[in-house]
């Protein structure tokens, strides 16, 4: 529930009495009188009485910031993605291997995970909106770099500094959901964002048919530029800074109320006016155009980027990590670099222009998985009513379950297509299981992974995007090297399905006893170390 606007014209602000319990991710959403609440729960995290706290924002502000760096994603991933029908063209120009090629892929993937090291210390040092305009100042100068390369060198290096100037597009708006939105919303936000990280494969098959109408493939470099530089002028306008001290400003509302509750004796109109007087007033629309974000001088850049490799030692973050990375390894660089390949040679023999044809089994997949969005929120809200309005983490991990086979059946059947040259339809078939399973991952395992662990979110989305990124370039370096040694079968249906389907059943152990493990880690070092580094604005 957001804020909205009273019958008396003034903005109403949220209240609640959500607590968190001792076990992370154990969260109290019993209603007190007066809570606003969603699906008849107490809101959290608790907002503070402020119309400049990010969670008291309008659905206008925060639907627009979630548009605006969804996109952000989909252009990002459009960019790394989408050139790959361009990999035999670049082989042949550049005279080079078709596998030397596809690093102009590959790298910059690498480039886009790692750069997270640097870009999400950074927006908690000087604010999310700050950096996110650097971010996408440094992707526009790499595309319109790439367009004009002529050599294999120099398209490489602004391949990279795209995908290096991007990476936040990633923990970002994992980070807005987080910091605008209440815990009963962000399955559901969270699986909007993904659907536009997801359908980034689509721009595939755009970048095949502008080798139709005649144009090189540098046309796909101008049109994401144009688009990039257009989002650049959205965020600066709509992307309003959203790091908010809410425990300051708790405390200093706390200290007010108690000093009128020991005012005995003064009129309820005058306490009413002096409630209204500590409120301070919503920011002007020209404050909100600053460059410059919440510096915290307590932020250690360095640390910060240390501590977030101990998140690999967090089985619910590693978990995230390995879904995201293989999903990523096999859907966005396995099929991009084999269908094309396959798909133009006997018995298809279909042209290069069509060969990007395969983002139609993305489409498929995800537009299936869409109207699942949010079904993770409604099935934790209603566990959660079951459980005397007690929310555990895993309570949302119950709508997985299909898609937990559904995801290895997909790439099983693709790899046999491919082994014994089946009708091209089975790609597709296999490759939308495959997109459809990934979407629920991708959602739910990340929402999974916030609730769980959301006081540290950050460090947390270091270690995913770094795991993640690493994880899909090991999977696509020599992929098409190795199907060339021992066949499709036994690579992408044997090896890669086997892998997916270990990783997806690791969604029975959680089930069964993530409480129990994450009561465990709350008891080690590592939550002492991240207990001591919390530099979120929840309120517990």
């Amino acid at each position: 529930m957001s804020p909205n606007a009273s019958a008396g014209g003034k903005q109403h602000l949220a209240h609640s009495h959500a607590h968190e319990e001792d076990i992370p991710g154990t969260v109290n959403l019993n209603a007190a009188e007066g809570d606003d609440t969603g699906y008849g729960q107490a809101l959290f995290p608790v907002p503070a009485e402020d119309p400049n706290d990010p969670l008291q924002w309008s659905n206008f502000k925060k639907t627009m910031i979630l548009i605006i760096c969804s996109f952000y994603s989909f252009l990002a991933n459009a960019a790394l993605i989408g050139p790959s029908p361009y990999i035999d063209l670049w082989a042949e120009e550049f005279n080079i291997s078709p596998t030397k090629a596809s690093e102009l892929i590959s790298y910059p993937n690498l480039a886009f995970g790692f750069g997270s090291l640097i870009f999400v210390p950074l927006y908690l040092k000087i604010g999310r909106r700050p950096v996110m305009l650097i971010s996408l100042i440094v992707f526009c100068a790499g595309i319109i770099g790439a367009s004009q390369c002529t050599t294999y060198g120099g398209l490489m290096a602004a391949r990279v500094i795209h995908g290096f100037g991007s990476c936040v597009c990633e923990a970002l708006p994992v980070q807005l959901v987080n910091d605008i939105f209440f815990l009963h919303e962000r399955g559901e936000r969270i699986g909007y964002y993904t659907v536009c990280l997801c359908l980034g494969t689509f721009a595939s098959l755009p970048a095949g048919y502008i080798l139709a109408g005649g144009y090189g493939w540098r046309l796909f470099f101008y049109v994401e530029f144009a688009f990039g530089a257009a989002l650049l002028i959205l965020a600066f306008l709509f992307v309003e800074e959203t790091s908010y001290d809410r425990v300051s400003a708790m405390l200093l509302s706390m200290h007010a109320s108690e000093s009128e509750k020991a005012s005995d004796g003064i009129g309820s109109q005058v306490l009413t006016e002096n409630v209204d007087a500590r409120i301070p007033p919503r920011k002007s629309f020209a404050k909100t155009l600053s460059l410059w974000g919440r510096v915290d001088h307590d932020v250690p850049f360095f640390t910060m980027m240390a501590r977030s490799f101990t998140y690999f030692l967090v089985p619910q973050a590693l978990w995230v990590i390995a879904s995201f990375g293989i999903n990523i390894g096999l859907l966005a660089l396995a099929y991009s670099y084999t269908f094309p390949i396959l798909i133009t040679s006997p018995p298809y023999n279909w042209t290069v222009i069509n060969s990007g044809l395969f983002a139609i089994a993305a489409v498929v997949g995800y537009a299936l998985a869409v109207p699942f969005t949010s079904s993770s929120d409604r099935l934790a809200a209603y566990f959660t009513k079951r459980n005397n309005g007690i929310r555990e983490a895993e309570m949302r991990l119950g709508v997985m379950l299909p898609a937990m086979l559904i995801g290895p059946a997909g790439i099983i059947l693709y790899g046999f297509a491919a082994e014994k040259s089946l009708p091209w339809v089975v790609y597709f078939v296999g490759g939308a299981m495959s997109y459809f399973a990934a979407y629920f991952y991708f959602s739910f395992t990340l929402a999974y992974a916030v609730d769980s662990y959301h006081s540290n979110t950050s460090e947390m989305l270091i270690a995913m995007n770094l795991g993640k990124q690493a994880i899909s370039f090991g999977f696509g370096l020599k992929l098409l090297t190795w199907v060339t040694e021992s066949g499709y079968a036994v690579v992408m249906s044997g090896i890669f399905g086997g892998v997916l389907l270990a990783n997806n059943l690791v969604l029975l152990v959680f089930m069964l006893w993530g409480k129990r493990i994450r009561r465990f880690m709350s008891t080690t070092w590592l939550a002492r170390l991240h207990s001591s580094s919390i530099k979120e604005v929840v309120t517990h």
